[in-house]
């Protein structure tokens, strides 16, 4: 049995890309590794409403990380290797890889990323939508 779509009302006319993406999110395997925060950052006098992403990346170098923007995803990639000269008498610390996927909404930008003390920092702006009135001219035809 499947469900009626919520965007199949005939008012929400456009919106087929928002039901995709929802599939495509909710379809993503997501082992909860990275853990990750994101958080509101206030407006300031120089800089507009902004989004931060945090991943906990310890072990990670920053040789190890990507940080892709592919159309309007942002796609954070961790590769470690493991190094085969080293003997461990116990290993609770595996070399991992990792693959941690955010949908962004149109016009959301990356001002960039940071790494400090095992913790991986995305910044995002969202700008200020334009607010766009237009009269619409009524044609009359015979």
């Amino acid at each position: 049995m499947t469900r009626p779509s919520p965007f199949g009302h005939p008012f929400l006319l456009g919106f087929d890309e928002i039901e995709q993406a929802l599939d495509r999110v909710s379809k993503a395997a997501n082992d909860g590794y990275p853990p990750y925060n994101i958080e509101r950052l206030a407006r300031t006098d120089r800089e507009p409403d902004r989004l931060r992403i945090t991943l906990a990346v310890a072990g990670f170098t920053r040789d190890q990380l990507d940080v892709m923007l592919e159309e309007n995803q942002l796609i954070v990639r961790g590769r470690q290797v493991d190094d085969m000269e080293r003997l461990f008498l116990h290993r609770g610390i595996a070399a991992r890889q990792f693959q941690r996927a955010f949908l962004l909404a149109d016009g959301m930008e990356v001002l960039g990323a940071d790494l400090s003390n095992g913790l991986l920092s995305i910044d995002l702006a969202r700008p200020e939508p334009e607010r766009v009135v237009r009269r619409i001219a009524i044609l009359e035809r015979d």
